[in-house]
């Protein structure tokens, strides 16, 4: 469910329409709906009620630092991939002991941060990973407390680039070295074994992945413990998929339900990365028609946004829905969008019906809350959009937009060229 509905022939969000945030903040501009956020929050973190559990939002999917504050109130930790994402989450108020350090390339200067910081614990993703952690540790004389991500070779079923837990992926430890590891981590006092983690993919729409990988950690946690590591978390990541178009991801319900049965009797605190499933559907991007043009292949509308804007559509030919932020009677066209970046690969849809536009008119680019303005770049010296957090009857500016003196505030011409 989310709060992006019609009303009397315009779009609004939650209580306020689309159109009266445009006035105000411009195009391109990222609009997410509080209420949408907070209920998806609640379903998914409350099917997990019978068993201990955690859930840690994965801040990479949108790390608005409005959006991170909206889901610390709600109780809400965090799985982060870089000292950036610490930072934020940190200044949003979610508290240090809820948090997951992940990622393949941490750096000690990161670690060092999370360390002083107090979070939860490290998913560590390589030998060598560990051995550093130990040293970072040992630098501050403090324990550094760990999982061991583990690679259970389970095919995710979903785009390459968003598969994470196959053997040719760069991500976590095969399941053959695991335990190796935890048994080289027992060496160093500095290392503090608290878990065992895994990680498939994102927009996994079918639940059987999700419960071979579970199958695999779970006989890895039983031999784990035979060799007397008393391990406290079973992270098992995130990835559960939404509706962009035709799909028919599990539902929470079933996705829990599949899971606790799995788990059943394991001494265990339960550990969840949901990401997309959180703030996909909790955000759109309205940008404005400049120009519709035709050749004799094709119509074009062109948009102020652009793959700088949302990659999506170029780097994994997803779909989006996009629709006119006033309802439109009358025939539809089938027509590219696309932005004003020079690359033919700056599109946001391709031989796409929808109703005819013209100059000025207003569309919504739907379920653009996760990895939208958070993949966004200054691609062609464009400044990024603004970002807006709707609650209710009031919207806030939650990111001001770019202004062309940002774009070269952190550069500067050598001297001999002045």
């Amino acid at each position: 469910m989310h709060y992006f509905i019609y009303h009397a022939g315009e779009l609004y969000c939650e209580e306020v329409p689309v159109k009266k945030i445009v006035e105000k903040c411009g195009t391109p501009l990222y609009i997410y709906s509080g209420k949408t956020i907070r209920r998806h929050f609640k379903v998914f973190d409350s099917v997990f009620s019978e068993i201990e559990h955690l859930t840690c939002y994965s801040v990479k999917a949108n790390s608005n630092i409005g959006v991170l504050a909206l889901l610390a109130r709600e109780g809400s930790g965090a799985d982060i991939v870089s000292g950036g994402e610490l930072y934020r989450a940190l200044k949003a108020g979610i508290p240090p002991q809820k948090i997951v350090f992940s990622g393949v390339g941490k750096t000690p200067a990161e670690m060092e941060a999370a360390l002083k910081a107090g979070i939860l614990m490290f998913n560590v993703e390589s030998l060598e990973e560990l051995e550093v952690l130990g040293e970072v540790a040992k630098t501050l004389k403090i324990k550094a407390p760990f999982a061991i991500r583990a690679n259970p070779n389970v095919d995710p079923k979903t785009h390459p680039y968003i598969s994470t837990g196959l053997s040719k992926n760069k991500f976590g430890i095969p399941e053959e070295e695991v335990i190796p590891a935890y048994l080289k981590a027992k060496e160093n006092p500095y290392l503090l074994p608290l878990g065992l983690d895994a990680h498939i993919g994102s927009q996994l729409t079918t639940i059987s992945p999700f419960i071979d990988a579970l199958r695999r950690l779970k006989a890895l946690w039983e031999e784990i413990s035979s060799f007397g590591f008393e391990l406290k978390y079973f992270d098992i990541g995130g990835g559960l998929g939404i509706v962009y178009d035709q799909e028919e991801p599990p539902l929470p319900e079933e996705y829990s339900s599949a899971i606790l049965k799995e788990l059943k009797g394991l001494p265990i605190t339960l550990l969840l990365e949901p990401g997309r499933l959180i703030v996909g559907n909790a955000g759109i991007l309205v940008t404005k028609v400049l120009y519709t043009k035709a050749n004799r292949e094709k119509k074009f509308v062109i948009v102020d946004a652009a793959m700088n804007d949302l990659i999506r559509p170029a780097l994994y030919q997803a779909y989006h829905k996009i629709v006119p932020v006033e309802e439109k009677e009358g025939e539809e066209v089938v027509v590219d969008i696309v932005g004003p970046i020079c690359e033919s690969g700056d599109f946001l849809a391709k031989e796409r019906k929808i109703p005819q536009v013209k100059r000025g008119d207003l569309l919504a680019v739907m379920s653009a809350g996760a990895y939208g303005f958070v993949m966004s770049s200054n691609y062609n010296s464009r400044p990024r959009a603004a970002e807006v957090l709707v609650e209710g009857d009031q919207f806030f500016l939650v990111r001001q937009r770019e202004t062309v003196e940002d774009l070269i505030s952190l550069e500067a011409i050598p001297p001999l060229y002045l």
